[in-house]
């Protein structure tokens, strides 16, 4: 047997759709969420009011998860990445080049790499399936990890709303499973 981790993206929210810093925002149209998912053991969810809400719309009894939280953009929540562009555009680079920056006072992209790890590979002794809704860059530090990837590869990979990743295996032996979710 095998430890399966289907990750779900949430869905649209105002701030995905302006590129702006999570802040707490609703999901749009919570009743056209939907997915084909499999039974799971455990249902989890970041701590986020979208990803509760997506988990919700998808019919999950999931909890939160704090280890799952998106990652903390400091004083820049809730602004966009243009706003950023025009007030701290060196401190929006260093960002954005330097995994282990973080110019707005919260994590930095290493931090959140790290702690993601550190969930997979304590989730990956226990057998079965878990789905969970997480934040995008939640979904690109699994991708990276599961690859053995460079945090500095962490900008290069697209998480689109309401999309399914899966991992499968367990700590030292991880494999990303791409297309149909759950067979």
């Amino acid at each position: 047997m095998t430890c399966r981790v289907i990750l779900i993206a949430p869905a649209f929210t105002p701030s995905l759709r302006r590129a702006r810093f999570d802040d707490g925002d609703s999901i749009e149209n919570p009743d056209a969420v939907a997915l084909s998912l499999p039974a799971a053991g455990e249902e989890l969810h970041s701590p986020s009011v979208r990803c509760r809400e997506t988990a919700a719309a998808l019919g999950l009894d999931a909890s939160a998860e704090p280890e799952l939280s998106g990652l903390d953009a400091g004083r820049w929540r809730g602004r966009t990445l243009e706003e950023l562009g025009g007030t701290e555009p060196d401190a929006l680079l260093q960002w954005l080049t330097d995994p282990a920056a973080a110019p707005h006072g919260g994590e930095s992209v290493r931090e959140l790499c790290a702690r993601v790890a550190g969930w997979l590979d304590r989730t990956g002794l226990t057998i079965g399936r878990t789905i969970a809704v997480v934040e995008p860059e939640v979904v690109r530090a699994m991708v990276l990890y599961v690859l053995g990837a460079p945090d500095s590869a962490f900008w290069r990979v697209d998480v689109p709303p309401l999309s399914a990743t899966e991992i499968t295996g367990g700590p030292g032996r991880w494999n990303l499973r791409l297309g149909q979710v759950g067979g």
